[in-house]
């Protein structure tokens, strides 16, 4: 293999890779190289992967290649993906997109067991460094899997979001990440929390990722919203210290897609879901405890969606902070109520702050509507094409 494949390989989106291998332009086995030694050449800067699985990768590339020769449709044909450590090969987002096709090529870094702060990634090397600037930590728990995906070295990686683990480093390394509605697969944690979601570059590919995991068919209609969707903004949700750069940002964002949304800033005042979060990933007793917030937080969420289609805010209050972590700053603070009340999210590139750092635009919808979320999404997408 030449190095001239290297700089098309990092462009393509899982999607254009996908339909190469099964119109037998290129194989699954050459795709799977190309990947690889894109790894080699540029994780030694960015450590986004644990571990690598050069021969695993091999030997199921192959595998693809013998299905589509044999004639299945495979719609991820091919698709290098990059797979959060946490949730491994035997994981169920895992096996449902190996059968659609995707070649696991390797394990990626999240903050490890033990960590008092989880927006940041460990590896034997060093932490995980945005492709961004790597002065600034890629967010976490899925920091691998950003990274992975915003340094070109996949166009597709796994994630989990148990409290914005998805979410927080999507915004931090400006690529897309959703968060499923709870419920829609089965759940990483006996609270019932954490879900699976994908890191990806396009919003055609967190759709193909969404249909191939959860038997949808959001993909072969995705476009813009038929009609301005009505959308609840709030930069604080009513108890987030949220730094007015980035609520500005994330502001001016929205109200740059007019068709797709009709936002208007509303006093949202939601209970702060801190203790309810712990108390239901606590003991039993505490899971009863937090039951009842939960009811509370879902009331007042509930009388929001009933006046709107959509909730925007920014993703996080803060910036990205650095590898020294993130002090006594909440990242988490607005993206964890809605692990509580199971209401899929997504954020989306919402540009930058004077300064340099990213900005994430959060969208929240009624559950089992992520449509709407990838609607949006690809309006925006379109907007900054």
């Amino acid at each position: 293999m030449t190095g001239r494949t290297l700089p098309e390989y990092r462009i393509l989106t899982a999607r254009q890779i996908a339909a190469r291998v099964r119109s037998g332009q290129c194989s699954a086995r050459e795709i799977t190289a190309q990947a690889l030694d894109h790894i080699a050449r540029y994780d030694t800067t960015v450590r986004a992967f644990t571990e690598l699985w050069p021969q695993h990768a091999a030997s199921h590339a192959a595998e693809v290649d013998r299905r589509i020769q044999a004639g299945e449709h495979l719609p991820l044909a091919g698709v290098p993906l990059a797979v959060k450590a946490t949730e491994g090969l035997a994981a169920y987002q895992t096996r449902r997109l190996l059968a659609a096709g995707c070649v696991p090529v390797g394990a990626t870094s999240t903050p490890g067991r033990g960590t008092p702060w989880q927006t940041w990634g460990a590896t034997d090397r060093g932490p995980t460094l945005n492709p961004l600037n790597s002065e600034w930590s890629p967010g976490g728990s899925s920091a691998g899997s950003a990274a992975a995906v915003a340094s070109g070295m996949v166009p597709l990686a796994t994630g989990s979001d148990g409290a914005g683990s998805v979410r927080i480093p999507a915004a931090w390394c400006s690529v897309i990440g959703l968060k499923l509605t709870n419920g829609r697969v089965p759940a990483r944690d006996r609270a019932g929390l954490n879900v699976a979601g994908p890191l990806a570059r396009t919003v055609g590919d967190a759709a193909a990722y969404l249909d191939a995991i959860a038997g949808t068919a959001i993909l072969p209609g995705l476009g813009p919203p038929g009609r301005p969707l009505r959308t609840a903004w709030s930069a604080t949700l009513g108890f987030a210290d949220t730094d007015q750069r980035i609520a500005d940002t994330a502001w001016a964002f929205l109200t740059t897609f007019p068709d797709a949304v009709a936002p208007r800033e509303v006093p949202v005042e939601l209970p702060d879901p801190a203790p309810c979060w712990a108390a239901l990933r606590g003991t039993d007793a505490d899971a009863q405890t937090g039951a009842d917030p939960r009811a509370v937080l879902m009331s007042a969420v509930d009388d929001l969606f009933a006046e709107y289609d959509i909730l925007a805010t920014p993703t996080t209050p803060n910036p990205p902070h650095g590898h020294q972590g993130p002090g006594d700053v909440m990242s988490v603070a607005l993206t964890w109520a809605f692990n509580i009340t199971g209401h899929p999210a997504i954020s989306i590139p919402a540009g930058r702050i004077r300064t340099g750092e990213p900005v994430g635009l959060q969208l929240v919808a009624r559950p089992g509507r992520e449509a709407d979320l990838l609607s949006i999404a690809v309006a925006a997408e379109q907007l900054i094409s």
